[in-house]
């Protein structure tokens, strides 16, 4: 199996699969490029695990896994940062034999919304049928792990990520600064800052619950202090880096920077953020390119939109087929799910929006002093 690592100077390689093999299986990520003396802690990483941790409220997946992680590697005696490669390793500890012959019992059958096809016909019967190992949502554990690291660097450069729902089922959150969405972050099991509305979709999506089905719904991903001037105007452009940061997680369907697909039904004159200065520097009137320009950051805040699709687990029959046998078979699975993805992906998307940003400032500022590219003008 390949592409397991992302990034170009901050690199994070993941390992591990939902279940594994047998008691002391689990998780856990090797990140490169980590500079030397940072302070960390397992209690710091801790506290990005519990934001997407299961088994917590109503509206995520029962599985009681403890998520509780731990650096086993490229720390000094006195928890700092050795420059060597930083490993984290989180243990599976609900894995159970009752949710194993589940996952048993229908393991050779295409799970609707699920990968276990596309695995079929990469790996054949040799694939990891058991609670759909690498293709878990479990797997993002390691990326949430890797991307505390990233947080913590971002926060010495004063870069603030922040990200929340925004819409589900129909029922939209009103639209609010920066600030206010901030004070109000993970108030409800659903994390949408609008009290109201949040207490709409969580009923709403209790009753579909009860359905047997599952929700879906839109994350807002706001990431504020920003540089301008990171990103390549070609192939590496920053929204390109964090498309495919966002994509390479599997429940996201759909991204949109800025205004997304309203400039579709937008004149030029209404789409262009025109500019202005503030305090010496140049900025814009209004945002709608949402923080890039040709790819590069414009100094902006970035935003971003995602959306999540429903989880595929649901306990309603479907039409599937046997795979090995090639035969048309029901599906009706009984095992463990979140009935929205809402309450534990943003911290995710999080995650990985980080892990592009470290990885953006590292380059240009290694490009800058390879050359002695001096750029005075990055100060307007």
């Amino acid at each position: 199996m390949l592409g397991n690592t992302f990034g170009r100077m901050f690199r994070i390689t993941t390992v591990g699969e939902s279940y594994g093999i047998g008691k002391g299986s689990g998780l856990a990520v090797i990140i490169d490029g980590v500079p030397p003396g940072l302070k960390l802690s397992d209690e710091l990483v801790q506290e990005e695990m519990d934001k997407r941790r299961p088994g917590v409220g109503k509206l995520n997946s029962p599985r009681l896994e403890t998520d509780q992680c731990h650096i086993f590697a490229g720390m000094a005696q006195d928890g700092v940062t050795t420059g060597a490669p930083v490993g984290i390793i989180i243990y599976n500890v609900d894995t159970q034999d009752i949710h194993i012959e589940q996952y048993k019992q229908y393991k050779d059958l295409c799970r609707p919304g699920h990968a276990t096809y596309g695995f079929f016909k990469k790996y054949g019967e040799n694939q990891d049928w058991c609670g759909a190992g690498r293709s878990s949502g479990r797997e993002t554990v390691g990326r949430v792990a890797g991307g505390a690291v990233a947080k913590h660097i971002l926060e010495q450069e004063g870069i603030e990520i922040i990200s929340y729902t925004t819409e589900c089922m129909g029922i939209k959150a009103r639209e609010m600064s920066y600030e206010e969405a901030k004070a109000n972050l993970r108030k409800n099991e659903i994390n949408c800052p609008d009290l109201e509305a949040a207490e709409k979709m969580e009923k709403r999506v209790l009753e579909i619950k009860d359905e047997g089905d599952t929700a879906g719904g839109i994350i807002e991903l706001r990431i504020k202090g920003v540089p301008a001037g990171l990103g390549e105007p070609v192939f590496d452009k920053l929204t390109a880096l964090l498309g495919h940061a966002m994509f390479s997680i599997g429940a996201i369907k759909g991204v949109e920077f800025g205004a997304g697909f309203k400039v579709g039904n937008m004149k030029g004159s209404e789409n262009n953020d025109q500019f202005t200065q503030k305090d010496g520097k140049i900025r814009l009137k209004t945002n709608y390119s949402g923080g890039t320009l040709g790819g590069i950051s414009s100094g902006e805040e970035i935003v971003m939109k995602l959306a999540i699709k429903p989880t595929p687990t649901i306990s309603l029959k479907q039409d599937s087929v046997n795979m090995p046998k090639n035969e048309i078979e029901e599906l009706s699975p009984i095992t463990r799910r979140d009935p929205t993805l809402l309450g534990r992906i943003y911290s995710v998307a999080e995650a990985m929006a980080a892990c592009v940003i470290v990885d953006s400032l590292m380059m240009a500022r290694g490009y800058d002093n390879v050359c002695r590219v001096e750029n005075p003008w990055r100060e307007i």
